[in-house]
Parts: structure tokens; C-alpha cells; sequence
């Protein structure tokens, strides 16, 4: 079988060839073809050296010019190019003290991660070159290290994290002596940096098999490094409806998440949001069940804030996934007051509801795999009254502003006006009719006076 090349590939490679120089499909594009697979993520492996690269084409960055990568910018695209090569010995599981330029594609193709990805497309004809057994190990679904497994963990340890990355990507077990490598190798993933970590750690959670690369992260040691916190989890019981230790659970709710196409927020949330029970759990001396877990939603946000700084995630990404675990534990009835419904929307973001929702029917599903949603959808029809009614939920609703405040010699800006305007949106809240202009000036000026 030959690689169906795009006619802008061949468009590409054509600059290549009519220079001189051969080009070469190379890795995941060619492995997901074979596997009938969409994948437009391009790499390309030449024996055109950096500066001959940049020669021929205008426009380039010198992304990893030193190791032999430039990008290439061309026609609306970037290709990322390289020169084949082969490394020198790794002090830092990381990157190569040397490399060296070779005229050899199976110099190039042998110095990487798995056989899967070894797999090379001579352009522009197709040509399929498998020097590894790449085909053979994509037919049985295996991830399996090129040549010495031990030796490619310790050129670059985040390799280890990358077969249980593929493996959750593509359904594939990972080869008997890889995994014994990464058993034995485990410990060299803590030179890795934190960044690295959490993007190879948050593709596999997003991945469509989460719970299979995360089930051998726990075998194979390397959960009890990352992320402590879920491995702690395994064997926890939870009694009461829960038939699964805390860890399942939080699996079991990252499957369901990912099963209902909830965001990746939510399936971050997922696989956190029931941690703080580990140091939550309470006999309940009442009798009526077999623990207590009160605030544990509290603990689990703290605890994901922790695990998020570590690895260092965006603000944004930790506060926002924190955010949906603090909330999952929502009290609702039908029989609560629209008042009631805006407090929720406030405290809630109204730009969160639905992922809070999503969450809490994942928790749901993972408890009993049935779930009356009844309430659940009275709540959303409840909201969406609300919208209509254009009610005030947020400081921005309100008639007045900090402005105002200062203008009328209310207020100046401090804690103090941050304090006041809360104070008039409760109100509002609980009664939308006091969102009057006239209203909250007034009442801003007595409830100033007790501040």
C-alpha cells in the first residue's frame, strides 16, 4: 500500500526534489493513513541540510535549528522539517549532548521513540518504508520501542509517558519488554520538566481511552510519581452507593465524560473531582450510612489547584477546571424559589451551568450507570426563564456601578465598594424589582454608613 499524498504535499515536496535533495513524510501522519486515521499534522525528514532548507524556501523559523528543525512556512501552512540525523549519548533524558547530520533515512528513523512511528513516505510517489515493523505492530495494536527500550527511555524519559500516551490514543497495549522498561526506568521521569509532563499527561486524559493509559500509569509506577493523589485513591472505599473504591470511580466518571462529548474542562474536573475524600472520610455516627465526605468538594479544588501548579497549567485552565469541581455538588429541587435559581446562577457563572451539569450527570452515571435527570432538566428550563426575564445575576446587570458610587461621593475605590455593590446584588437577587437606578443610590448611601 502506498501513502495517498495530498496534491500541497506533493506541491512541497517538489521543491525538494527539483533542488536536489530527498523528502520524506515521517510518523504520525503516515501511522494514522494505515490506520484509515485523520491526521493533517505533517513532519518531514530530508537529507537537505537547515541552511539548504532555508535557501530554497522564503519564509522559515529556526524552531530547532540546532538539532536540525526549521519550520516552514508555505502557502497558509507551517511544516516542521528536519534533517535526518543521529544522536549522541543523552546526560539529561532529554535531549542529545550531539547530533550528528547523516545522509541515511534509516539513521534518522532508528533514533526514534516506537516502531508505530517509524514509519517513513518517500515523496512525492508514497512509497512506504517500514524498516521497523511498524506495519506489523500497528496490525497487532501494540506500542513497542525501537530496538533497546531501556536505551530510548533513558535518551528521552518522556517517552515513557508517550506509550501510555498512544496507547490511550489508539486502544493498544503496550509491548511486554517496553513496559518492563518503563517498570525499571520509572524513577528517570522526574528529571523531566513539569510543562513536558503535563501536556503528554493531559493528552492522555483527553485521549479516547483515558482509563486504559491510566490503568498502566498505576501499574507501571509511574502514577504514584505524576500524580500521587489519584494513586492514592486506588482501593479507597466509599461505601454507601458506591460499589467502586474512590479510584474507579473517578475513572468511571472520566469514561462517562468522555463518552457524552462533555469539554475538556469537564473531563479534567472528572477525574478530580472526588479526591478530597481521601482526607474527608468520616465514620458517620449517625448510623444512616457508612461515611461522611462534607466538604469534599471544597478539598478536591484545592487539591486540583495543587496538582495544577505543579504541573504547571495555565491560570485559566487550573481556575476554570477548579472552578467545576468546587460546584459539582449543587443542592437543587424543584421546589425552590426563582430567587433561590439566581443565587445558584450567580455562584455558579452563568457561562459555567452547563459544564457544572455535565459534571455532575458524569458523577451520576458513575455511581449507578443510571441517572433520573428530571431535576436536572427542571433546573436548565428554570435558568433559561430566567434568562428571559433578563434578570440581574451579576454585578454587570446592576443599574449602577463603581462609577456611580464615586460620582455620588458614596464610595471610593476600595474593598469597601467591592463590599457594597455585593450587598445591593444580593438584594437584587432575592428581589429584581430593586434594580432601580434611584433605589441603589439611595440604599448604597445607608448601607455605606455601616461598612
Amino acid at each position: 500500500m502506498k501513502y495517498r499524498v495530498p496534491e500541497k504535499i506533493k506541491e512541497f515536496a517538489k521543491y525538494f526534489n527539483e533542488n536536489g535533495y530527498k523528502v520524506y513524510l515521517v510518523g504520525g501522519a503516515v501511522r494514522d493513513f494505515l490506520l484509515k486515521k485523520e491526521n493533517q499534522d505533517y513532519d518531514f525528514t530530508t537529507d537537505a541540510r537547515p541552511e539548504d532548507v532555508k535557501r530554497i524556501f522564503r519564509r522559515t523559523i529556526d524552531t530547532g535549528i540546532k538539532h536540525g528543525t526549521v519550520t516552514v512556512l508555505f502557502k497558509g501552512e507551517s511544516y516542521e522539517v528536519t534533517t535526518f540525523r543521529s544522536d549522541g549519548v543523552y546526560l539529561d533524558s532529554r535531549h542529545p549532548e550531539t547530533i550528528e547530520f547523516t545522509e541515511d533515512l534509516e539513521e534518522d528513523l532508528k533514533r526514534r521513540d516506537f516502531t508505530i512511528n517509524a514509519l517513513a513516505a518517500s515523496l512525492p510517489d508514497g512509497e512506504i518504508i517500514d524498516l521497523h515493523e511498524g506495519k506489523k505492530d500497528l496490525k497487532k495494536g501494540i506500542i513497542r520501542a525501537i530496538g533497546n527500550a531501556e536505551e530510548r527511555f533513558s535518551e528521552d524519559a518522556l517517552r515513557m509517558l508517550r506509550a501510555l500516551r498512544f496507547s490511550s490514543k489508539l486502544s493498544f497495549r503496550i509491548e511486554d519488554e517496553t513496559f518492563s522498561a518503563i517498570v525499571k526506568m520509572k524513577d528517570n521521569i522526574r528529571k523531566v520538566s513539569a510543562e513536558r509532563i503535563k501536556e503528554e499527561l493531559f493528552s492522555l486524559i483527553l485521549s479516547d481511552n483515558p482509563t486504559l493509559g491510566l490503568e498502566q500509569m498505576r501499574k507501571c509506577g509511574l502514577m504514584e510519581i505524576i500524580l500521587p493523589e489519584i494513586n492514592a485513591a486506588y482501593g479507597f472505599a466509599l461505601g454507601g452507593m458506591h460499589k467502586n473504591d474512590l479510584y474507579t470511580h473517578l475513572l468511571r466518571t472520566l469514561d462517562y465524560a468522555r463518552i457524552n462529548g462533555h469539554s475538556s474542562y469537564v473531563r479534567l474536573a472528572a477525574l478530580f473531582h472526588d479526591i478530597g475524600k481521601l482526607s474527608t472520610r468520616k465514620n458517620d455516627e449517625s448510623g444512616e450510612r457508612e461515611y461522611t465526605f462534607y466538604g469534599h468538594e471544597i478539598k478536591s479544588a484545592e487539591i486540583f489547584e495543587s496538582i495544577a501548579r505543579r504541573l504547571k497549567t495555565s491560570n485559566e485552565e487550573r481556575e476554570k477546571v477548579s472552578h467545576l469541581i468546587r460546584m459539582h455538588m449543587f443542592n437543587y429541587s424543584p421546589s425552590f424559589s426563582d430567587a433561590a435559581v439566581r443565587r445558584f446562577v450567580r455562584a455558579a457563572g452563568r457561562d459555567n451551568i452547563e459544564e457544572i451539569i455535565d459534571l455532575r450527570l458524569d458523577d451520576a452515571l458513575a455511581i449507578s450507570g443510571n441517572v433520573n435527570t428530571e431535576y436536572l432538566v427542571s433546573l436548565i428550563d428554570r435558568i433559561k426563564e430566567e434568562d428571559e426575564k433578563n434578570n440581574a445575576i451579576s454585578l454587570k446587570d446592576l443599574k449602577i456601578n463603581g462609577k456611580d458610587l464615586i460620582e455620588n461621593k458614596i464610595a471610593e475605590p476600595s474593598a469597601k465598594m467591592g463590599r457594597l455593590l455585593e450587598m445591593l446584588l444580593d438584594e437584587v437577587i432575592e428581589n429584581p424589582k430593586k434594580n432601580d437606578r434611584a433605589y441603589l443610590l439611595s440604599r448604597a448611601s445607608v448601607l455605606a454608613d455601616d461598612l
